[in-house]
């Protein structure tokens, strides 16, 4: 692994570039789009849940954009758009034996598969359980209670029962390289990258700690490990401590995403580690190198942020998913600043200045996290997270089966048909994807393709963008999403910031730029700037209007003409202080379109779906600049 490291002077201001690799001096990199978070039949939950066809092989089919079976209206379903990449992101827990024991344990039963059968109850428990419809209450019996995660996390350690049974690395590392060589057949350099990853699914005592892992290895390498699993271990320390081994170890990079840190229960961004320490320079140091990335928006609802956190956002209120992951649904869902992406990245500010390190400079992407082996984003054509809650009657009249708990849980409709990851890399392959995630020059989208470029620098240009060699331009002036801009006394930086709509969705509202800052007495706090928007409105009393919805709900269409087609402008922050650490990121709203309920809901003969919302403004967030002082 190279890093560049690169210092210029422009118009005043110094900018630093850090990357792992640089894009290359004389083209501009590709935009390519993906899904990292994937899950088949090789998952125990999405197995018990309605999913024992759509494997490896089926979801990169459908992710190439081949027409594939659903494994639960067994309909065929095709995507509108093929990806760019892939991510099958199966859990390491028990990765791929809940299928042997489905298909194999009667018949040919082995000493290995006896003990882990005694270790997940019965092989009859099982089969009994899928074949009858039950499977989704079977694994809401398997999750765990409502504890203090810390505490739930230390009577693992304490726990000798809580190993990986015997045998249980057999039925995985055959799963493991079954997904290898899926990956090794669909993998087409320049046209489509199989990205080769895994999930890390710790929840302790219902706190959402999960992370997918990605490597740049290819197959023939990644054969020569197992993904590590929360069974080895619920600690992420842990988990960064076999990252970096293992990557001395085969000579290839990895890098965890968290996600879902929305119901995490305050604990994926926490001062203190989930051993309950203060955390110190050396993990902040390894965390922000291991985990470069954080998974904004996902079917799971949004961790951008939340009202009682961002009181004066009035997008704050945005695919909210107040359920935590365990047996028992009661109302106890609380917003902490550990649980969201802004909160995070404003703590990020805070321990820096008493570590010199940030553990929260990371950049966002979005994905799925489907478990029907599709991944799909879009709002007419949302294939549901489980294969069993993938039929609007399903949907509409009960809550989605195997996320757990009792009634008054989440349904179908609570689900968020989200999102996508966007990646400006150098070249469609395994190493520049993950390069350019390395650099956090990446960004999410709830499900449309909407094109979004923001640099900070000096001497910044609207023409800059039209160029061939736009980016290489750019970077000899300015940094792009993902970097540190450092800056001398009483300068004023530049933001330019460019969004394209998809042109198979809605037009853009408008753009916005959302600051965190370090007050006098080093305290976080934020602001949202109305940066460029449609339609001619203007401020009222300092607020932009909000573009009202043009949905016709009986059809579940929308006005194509409302909005722009694209926004671009050249801001700088009117309150800026170069003496303050800072960081900025853009978020871009699209003009209101039907949400996947109100289009089941149509076609139920429903007036509006009986459970969220009928409409939805889809939107894309940037990866963070970073402003610093000289």
């Amino acid at each position: 692994m190279t890093k560049i490291t690169q210092r210029l002077v422009a118009a005043g201001s110094i900018v630093v570039l850090m990357a792992t690799s640089a894009v290359s001096a004389t083209t501009s990199p590709q935009l390519l789009w993906g899904d990292t978070h994937l899950h088949t039949s090789y998952s125990f939950d999405a197995f018990l849940n309605g999913n024992q066809t759509a494997d490896p092989n089926t979801a990169y089919a459908f992710a190439t954009g081949q027409p594939v079976i659903h494994p639960g209206t067994r309909a065929r379903v095709q995507l509108n758009t093929p990806l760019d990449f892939l991510v099958i992101a199966d859990h390491a827990e028990f990765y791929g034996g809940i299928s042997d024991i489905y298909y194999k344990g009667i018949q040919k039963p082995d000493p290995s598969l006896l003990e882990r059968i005694a270790f997940w109850y019965t092989e009859n428990e099982i089969r009994d359980a899928i074949d009858s419809g039950n499977g989704p209450a079977y694994f809401a019996n398997l999750l765990p209670s409502d504890l203090d995660p810390i505490e739930a996390a230390r009577s693992w350690s304490e726990n000798t029962s809580a190993v990986t049974p015997p045998g249980a690395d057999i039925s995985a590392r055959n799963a493991w390289q079954r997904m290898l060589e899926s990956a090794k057949r669909f993998d087409r350099p320049g046209e489509f990258t199989a990205l080769i990853g895994w999930e890390w699914s710790a929840v302790p005592g219902g706190a959402n700690l999960h992370r997918v892992v990605i490597t740049d290895a290819d197959p023939d390498t990644a054969s020569e490990f197992l993904p590590f699993s929360s069974t080895d271990s619920p600690f992420p320390q842990d988990l960064w401590e076999w990252m970096d081994n293992t990557a001395t170890k085969i000579g290839a990079r990895f890098v965890a995403i968290p996600h879902n840190s929305n119901i995490s229960k305050g604990q994926m961004f926490s001062a203190t580690s989930l051993r309950g320490k203060p955390i110190d320079a050396e993990y902040a140091e390894q965390r922000a190198r291991l985990e470069p990335l954080v998974e904004i928006t996902q079917y799971k609802g949004d961790s951008e942020t939340h009202p009682e956190l961002s009181p004066n956002d009035e997008f704050a209120n945005f695919a909210l998913y107040p359920w935590y992951i365990q047996k028992v649904r009661t109302n106890n869902y609380e917003a902490k600043p550990g649980d969201y992406v802004r909160s995070a990245l404003k703590t990020g500010l805070e321990l820096d200045g008493e570590l010199g390190v940030n553990p929260y400079a990371f950049g966002v992407i979005g994905s799925t996290d489907s478990h029907t082996g599709l991944a799909t984003a879009e709002e007419a054509n949302f294939w549901g997270k489980m294969a069993t809650d993938s039929i609007p009657e399903r949907k509409a009249l009960s809550r989605t089966p195997g996320v757990g708990g009792s009634a008054g849980g989440p349904t179908g409709w609570s689900m968020q048909a989200s999102g996508l990851a966007a990646v400006w890399a150098d070249a469609n392959n395994r190493e520049a994807i993950v390069s350019a995630m390395q650099r956090k020059e990446v960004y999410g989208t709830t499900g449309p393709r909407i094109r979004l470029r923001f640099f900070a620098g000096s001497n910044l240009m609207l023409d800059d963008l039209d160029r061939a060699d736009w980016h290489s331009h750019l970077i000899r002036k300015a940094v792009p999403m993902g970097g540190d801009l450092i800056n001398p006394p009483d300068s004023q930086p530049e933001f330019l910031i460019d969004a394209t709509k998809d042109p198979l969705s809605a037009n853009l509202d408008r753009i916005q730029i959302v600051k965190g800052w370090l007050n006098e007495s080093g305290v976080a706090e934020e602001k949202v700037f109305d940066v460029v928007w449609s339609n001619d409105r203007a401020l009222v009393d300092g607020k932009l209007p909000a573009l009202a919805p043009e949905i016709d709900e009986k059809i579940g269409t929308w006005n194509v003409s409302q909005g722009a087609v694209s926004l671009r402008a050249v801001w700088q922050d009117p309150e800026f202080d170069a003496t303050q650490n800072a960081f900025y990121y853009a978020r871009v709203l699209q003009a209101p379109t039907p949400r996947h309920a109100l289009l089941d809901a149509i076609a139920l003969g429903m007036d509006t779906p009986t459970v969220g919302e009928s409409f939805i403004q889809e939107r894309a967030y940037s990866s963070p600049i970073w402003t610093k002082p000289l």
